[in-house]
């Protein structure tokens, strides 16, 4: 049997799973979330998450993936093609980790970064 996909969800792809409206076949592989874009951006009402982020994470029983040095050491090292703060992280987090990060940004693609959407 083969190795579990190990997912890290973009901060679409929670909301998208909490309203019921991920694609099917990407609900099947969910396994990870990040909490840090999700609780900044709520924060400045940017967008709304069904009742509190730590009920969400715990009721759908999301792993937690702090930011640590190696991570924030990396996002320096990425290309300027992604310029969004949190996407960087993201990514530098999927390659210091080995994640598939679950986004449908297309800009994904210009990292060696392995995604998932459909």
């Amino acid at each position: 049997m083969g190795r579990a996909l190990r997912l890290l969800l973009d901060t679409h792809a929670l909301l998208w799973w909490d309203e019921g409206t991920l694609p099917t076949k990407v609900v099947r592989r969910i396994r990870a979330a990040s909490a840090w874009e999700v609780a900044i951006k709520a924060g400045l009402s940017k967008i709304t998450v069904k009742g509190s982020f730590p009920e969400a994470v715990a009721h759908y029983a999301f792993r937690e993936l702090p930011v640590g040095f190696a991570h924030a050491g990396l996002v320096r090292a990425l290309l300027l093609i992604q310029r969004d703060p949190f996407d960087r992280i993201l990514l530098a987090q999927a390659i210091v980790e080995v994640l598939t990060l679950v986004t449908r940004d297309e800009l994904v693609t210009a990292y060696a970064v392995p995604s998932v959407w459909e």
